[in-house]
């Protein structure tokens, strides 16, 4: 085991694991940051997916080793009120149907619009397509990123 130095949604963390224990579990069994969602654990359906340094990362996959410095932000660090803009949208939209994707849904599109504030709807549907829904809201999910683009500068 090795002791892991993180910071995680602007706070710091300490996380005594193996060097090859995925984010993920870090994350939810040993920080108790459940909001990452376990899906696939091969990376294909993107529940887990958190932000690196403000980009989107399968957390399942990614070992806790190959974090480094990185700053690591979850669902429950993108926004202390819920009020990101991507959330709000969400929530206007009703996107959510069962829920257990969205909050890879919403930190995929979140870093999405950081990188691009204005994406065409071929950027959101590339996008989003690492991200699996079983309830089916894509076109809800979509609209969602309109309308989360539409409110930011």
């Amino acid at each position: 085991m090795a002791l892991f130095k993180l910071s995680i949604n602007n706070r710091a963390y300490n996380a005594d694991v193996e060097q090859d224990t995925p984010l993920l579990w870090v994350l939810r069994d040993n920080l108790g940051l459940v909001g990452t969602k376990y899906g696939c654990g091969i990376s294909q359906c993107g529940a887990c997916t958190v932000h690196l340094d403000g980009k989107a990362a399968k957390s399942c996959v990614l070992p806790v080793s190959a974090v480094g410095k990185a700053k690591v932000t979850t669902i429950e660090g993108l926004s202390e009120k819920g009020d990101h803009p991507v959330q709000k949208a969400w929530d206007e939209v009703d996107v959510a149907q069962c829920g257990y994707c969205q909050a890879g849904q919403i930190m995929t599109a979140a870093a999405l619009l950081k990188e691009k504030p204005k994406p065409t709807d071929e950027e959101i549907v590339s996008t989003m397509s690492g991200n699996i829904c079983r309830c089916g809201t894509y076109h809800r999910i979509r609209e969602a990123v309109k309308v989360a683009a539409s409110k930011t500068n």
